[in-house]
């Protein structure tokens, strides 16, 4: 499943990033495959929102569905 269709207060790990550009622009914002992290919110044709330990991010919805992710018990 990729990041774009988890669900608002879904914990998840980052499992795979499609391409190289992709885990370029992941790891700006601190996540690497192996990553926790919660899906904060989606905004409806635009970024998912992710919180990761105590910082929230804004991913783009073309890198959210680069991001292949496992759903883990929060």
């Amino acid at each position: 499943m990729t990041l774009v269709e988890t669900h608002p207060g879904q914990a998840f790990i980052i499992t795979e990033i499609a391409d190289d550009f992709a885990r370029l622009q992941a790891i700006r914002f601190g996540i690497a495959e192996g990553a926790r992290a919660i899906c904060q919110a989606i905004v409806p044709g635009g970024p998912v929102v992710v919180r990761k330990g105590k910082q929230e991010m804004a991913l783009g919805r073309n890198l959210a569905n680069r991001i292949q992710v496992k759903p883990v018990e929060a």
